[in-house]
Parts: C-alpha cells; sequence; structure tokens
C-alpha cells in the first residue's frame, strides 16, 4: 500500500480501542442491541455459499450465541442447501435455532443478493473467491454485520474494492471477521506474541510451508454434462481457475503468506519473486500447482514460501522465524529456541477450536457494541498471495505497489446468468505471460 494508506492502517489501530462514540455508532448500526440486556434480541443469521466450509461457519456460528437463528441459506446451485441444512441440524440439535423457509432459500448467481435482503443482521461468505469482493460490498452496503472466508478476491481490481468495503464497514461499526483462522488460534496467538514481543530478538528472516495435495483436481473434459455453460463448469469446479480461486497459493496456502504477514506486523512486502508452474496436466484448469516466493521487507528482511499441490509428496504446513536472539516454530507444536537450538519455551496452555473461537469472539463483540474488524489485515495478507502469484506467473520481480496497482482484471465484473462470457487465459508461462 502506498504510505497514505499505511498510514491510514496506523490511525485506526491507534483509535480502533477507543470507546468514545461506540454506544452511538452501534445503535446505528445494530439499533436492537442497545436496547436491551446482552441476548435479548435474537440476531438472524444469512449463510451465502453452503459447501462444507460454509457448512462449518455456519454450524460455528449458531453454536457461538444462545440467541441467534439461521434466517436465510443460498448458492448457486441447488444441491448443496438442503445437504448443508441436514448437516446443520445434526450438527447443531436445537430446532429453535432453524427458521429456514422454503422461500428463504435463494439459488442462482443473485442468491447472495437475496440472502442480504431477506431481513439478516450477519451474513457468512463462503462462495468462492471470484466472487466475494460483489458479496462482501452488498453486505456492507446494506448494513450487514460480516464473516468472510479468505481469500478476500483473486486479482487486484477485486482488492481495492475490499478495501473500499472495509471503509464502508468502518463507517457503519460493522463487524467484519475474516477466515483467517489461525488468528483465533490459542498457541498460534501465544506464539507470534513471542515473536512480536521481543523475545527472539529482531526478525530477520521467515520460511512457512503448505505442502499438500491436490483440494478438488479438476474433471476430465468428457465428464462434463452436454449443455452446461462455461461459467457452470468453471463454478463448479471453481477450485482449478485463477479468477475464482485465486490459485493454491491465493486460496489455500494463503494462511501460510497470512502467518508472514503477521509475523510482520502486517507491514506490506516491499518486493518479491519466485518459481512455480504446472507439473500434472491441468484438464482445462488454468493454476499451478507448485510456487515458491522469496518476499523483501524493509532493511532487508526475508520471508520464503514453499506451496505445493501434488499426490504422493512430502506433506508439510509449517512456519519458522528466525530472529537475532533466537527463533520460533510452528511445527508439531508452538515453542521458541535460542540461538543455539535449545528449547527455551513451548506453549502448554487451552486449545479450543479455532474455527469456533472466530465465531465466539465474532459474536460477542458484536453484542457488546465493539464490533470486530479484520478488514485491514485481511486485505493485506490477501494482497501479498497475489503478490506471489504474479510474480511466479509472470517471472518478473513484482513490488507491492505494481501488484496494488495492477489492472489485470481476471475475474468477471457482472455475471447475471449462466450464459455469461468469461474468457480464461491460458496456464501462465513465467518470462512470457505478461504483467498488467
Amino acid at each position: 500500500m502506498n504510505e497514505s494508506s499505511t498510514a491510514s492502517r496506523r490511525e485506526f489501530l491507534k483509535t480502533s480501542t477507543a470507546t468514545v462514540g461506540v454506544a452511538a455508532t452501534a445503535e446505528l448500526a445494530f439499533p436492537a442491541l442497545l436496547r436491551a440486556a446482552p441476548n435479548s434480541d435474537k440476531l438472524r443469521i444469512g449463510f451465502i455459499g453452503c459447501g462444507g466450509r460454509g457448512t462449518g461457519a455456519a454450524s460455528q456460528a449458531l453454536k457461538a450465541d444462545s440467541n441467534v437463528e439461521l434466517w436465510a441459506m443460498g448458492d448457486a446451485f441447488p444441491e448443496p442447501l438442503d445437504r448443508s441444512l441436514s448437516a446443520l441440524k445434526a450438527s447443531v440439535k436445537d430446532d429453535k435455532k432453524f427458521n429456514v423457509t422454503s422461500e428463504r432459500k435463494f439459488v442462482g448467481l443473485d442468491a447472495y443478493e437475496k440472502v442480504i435482503k431477506s431481513g439478516v443482521d450477519l451474513v457468512i461468505l463462503t462462495s468462492p473467491p471470484g466472487y466475494r469482493p460483489a458479496h462482501l460490498r452488498a453486505a456492507v452496503e446494506a448494513g450487514k454485520h460480516v464473516f468472510t472466508e479468505k481469500p478476500m478476491a483473486t486479482d487486484a481490481p477485486g482488492v481495492r474494492s475490499v478495501l473500499e468495503s472495509v471503509k464502508i464497514a468502518k463507517q457503519k461499526n460493522l463487524a467484519m471477521v475474516a477466515g483467517f483462522c489461525w488468528r483465533y488460534d490459542y498457541a498460534k496467538r501465544a506464539v507470534f506474541g513471542k515473536m512480536l514481543d521481543g523475545s527472539i530478538g529482531d526478525i530477520r528472516a521467515v520460511y512457512g510451508t503448505y505442502l499438500t495435495g491436490p483440494v478438488k483436481p479438476m474433471p476430465k473434459a468428457e465428464t462434463r454434462p452436454a449443455g452446461m455453460s462455461d461459467l457452470e463448469w468453471m463454478t463448479r469446479n471453481w477450485y482449478n481457475f485463477t479468477w475464482l480461486s485465486g490459485d493454491g497459493l491465493v486460496e489455500q496456502a494463503i494462511h501460510t503468506v497470512d502467518w508472514m504477514m503477521w509475523a510482520m506486523q502486517d507491514k506490506p512486502p516491499v518486493k518479491c519473486t519466485a518459481t512455480g508452474g504446472r507439473q500434472i496436466p491441468a484438464n482445462g484448469g488454468n493454476i499451478f500447482d507448485h510456487i515458491s516466493v522469496a518476499y523483501e521487507w524493509e532493511k532487508g528482511v526475508r520471508g520464503f514460501i514453499q506451496q505445493r499441490q501434488i499426490s504422493g509428496c512430502y506433506g508439510e504446513n509449517s512456519f519458522y522465524a528466525l530472529g537475532t536472539k533466537g527463533n520460533a516454530y510452528i511445527h508439531r507444536g508452538a515453542f521458541t529456541t535460542d540461538l543455539s537450538g535449545e528449547r527455551n519455551w513451548k506453549y502448554e496452555g487451552p486449545t479450543p477450536d479455532m474455527y469456533q473461537v472466530e465465531h465466539d469472539e465474532l459474536f460477542a463483540s458484536i453484542r457488546a457494541g465493539k464490533p470486530i474488524n479484520n478488514g485491514d489485515r485481511m486485505v493485506t495478507s490477501t494482497m501479498a498471495g497475489i503478490m506471489g502469484r504474479m510474480a511466479g506467473y509472470t517471472g518478473q520481480e513484482i513490488t507491492w505497489e505494481m501488484a496494488l496497482n495492477s489492472k489485470e482484471e481476471i475475474a468477471p465484473q457482472t455475471l447475471r446468468n449462466w450464459n455469461g462470457q468469461v474468457v480464461v487465459p491460458p496456464l501462465a508461462m513465467p518470462g512470457r505471460t505478461k504483467f498488467i
């Protein structure tokens, strides 16, 4: 981000804990809360994107507060709705928390608009990331609190749109909790606290891994049903298209990027380079299945990330921070060592489910009239992931300013029906694919 936006973020951090005027702005955003005792007003939840992760988020939201109800559901396709609702009822086991009539089950590309307009107080956004900037904007403009899964966009224009949505949410005192779930994990909070309080000295380098198998392999073209439009085929197989998922680095390994940004106090990197490609045939998709990114901050501080999604390979999801006085690790636990490698601290506290903690803290903040807003950091982490992808796809050194101001618009802006036209570029070729 530029200097003014960085300064704005610092100013927000200074002022976000202030209590002057909170009651007035909270009443505007959520008028019933301040007129009654805590938990006396039922909060209606709208659920947009009814896949597995979305169903999990909805279950956690329903368990987070004693006086909430699921009011409306929406998905691009009809099949997930009833399947998700059945799974939720089996998980929550409290019929009083379900009030989804058939009239409030919405299907189609405009289902998100209908959920938002149905009378809900909070929305859960778990559709494919390529659709997320539009969903976020509609939610905050309508004055809804938000839980949004990561990432928040798949290209720089989408990130800039989300920045505006974050600004609107702040103005309306709306909650915006991001699905960067490790920030709500007690052990990770503790070890990052050690990194940031000087326990390991000044951080000079960080290294993160997300080495795993493919998330949703692309089916072969011959399995595509006759007459299915390109847009529907892509959306049903969204993980395999950059405009929908952002690539494996931006959709899944973004958690590791977020760890890196956390260690760097959410200050954007100055620049990065990357190598990557596609080892296993893409079957018509256009995402890489491996990428390694080298980031650089001011004063020469470095960050390295390795991401791979190929079956039959070594797996690891770890993070290492190297400081002038010692090191910190997330690898079979959370701990620190001194420079000799001798362990000097290990987290041994409680370990509640981080997904549940996200929603517990979200609803508690709304009830208190002090809604959590993760907006600034969630945008920075998303953009850092996209920046790394840009470097990998083009083979060029990419600066933060280049990435944030990129004019490459890979996610279509207006998709109102399944016959909408989507131009999908071929698989990127470093050295030939141009930065835009």
